[in-house]
């Protein structure tokens, strides 16, 4: 399967995942409903799929504009592993908001976290292992 495809089938994934999300948003009330883990739990997953799909297409793009118009079949796994990593990022700190023990400091530690866990992929890759 080309590169091509592969993108082309995780962009449809995410237009479909980022739909899923405003619907959510919609027509579900997590205030208001008397499902209150259904609500925030289609939420988050819907917006964990959405980030996800976003932030890989668009760091596949990046990296092939920054390495020339290279294309590389490893970008797509790179881009996946880090828009996994930023949606964490992004989710995490929606979490602690919800929770009511997000400051900046906690934030940044949580960032540092997952930075330190993306420095062990990439020395991982780069050592062959």
């Amino acid at each position: 399967m080309s590169h091509n495809r592969y993108l082309a089938i995780i962009a449809g994934a995410g237009i479909v995942s980022w739909i899923a999300w405003i619907v959510v948003l919609n027509k579900l009330d997590p205030f208001e409903s008397t499902s209150l883990p259904l609500s925030l739990g289609l939420f988050f997953i819907s917006l964990f799929f959405a980030l996800t799909c976003t932030f890989t297409v668009v760091g596949y793009y990046f990296r092939v504009w920054l390495n020339k118009n290279e294309i590389y079949y490893s970008h797509i796994n790179v881009a996946l592993r880090q828009g996994v990593l930023l949606t964490l990022i992004a989710i995490g700190c929606l979490l602690f908001q919800l929770l009511g023990v997000l400051t900046w400091w906690s934030g940044l530690l949580f960032i540092g976290a997952v930075t330190m866990i993306e420095f062990y992929f990439m020395t991982k890759e780069e050592g062959g292992d």
